[in-house]
C-alpha cells in the first residue's frame, strides 16, 4: 500500500471512542486491531526506508570517506514528515480498509 498518499492527519487528533468501537462493539478489540495494523505499517515503512538508505551505504569504514550525503538526508526527512503508523492505521480502520477477524467469536457462533 502507498502510505505516502494517505489522508491520515500528520498531527495527533483526539478520537471519539464511540466511533472507534462502533464496528466491533468493543473499544479494546478496536484498539488491538489498530495496534496490530500500526505494527504492520511500521515494519513496511522501516524496510522501505532501509532499502533506500542502503544505496548510500559505504563498503569501507574509512573516516576520511564518510561524508554528508544530501540525498540521504532528504529521504530521511521525507519519511519523518509522513504520518505516524498509528495515525495511518486509525484512519484505515475508520475508512473500513482493514480486514480483521476474531476466531474466538467465530468459534462461539459455531457452538450456538
Amino acid at each position: 500500500m502507498d502510505y505516502k498518499k494517505t489522508n491520515a492527519p500528520v498531527n495527533t487528533v483526539t478520537q471519539d471512542i464511540l466511533d472507534l468501537c462502533e464496528e466491533t462493539g468493543n473499544i479494546y478489540e478496536s484498539v488491538a486491531i489498530i495496534a496490530k495494523r500500526a505494527n504492520q505499517i511500521s515494519v513496511d515503512l522501516k524496510s522501505e526506508l532501509s532499502k533506500k538508505l542502503q544505496e548510500f551505504a559505504s563498503t569501507s569504514d574509512n573516516l576520511d570517506e564518510i561524508f554528508e550525503n544530501r540525498e540521504q538526508i532528504e529521504i530521511s526527512r521525507y519519511y519523518e514528515k509522513l504520518p505516524k503508523p498509528s495515525l495511518i492505521a486509525t484512519q484505515e480502520f475508520r475508512d473500513g480498509k482493514v480486514y480483521y477477524r476474531n476466531p474466538a467469536k467465530e468459534n462461539q457462533d459455531d457452538l450456538l
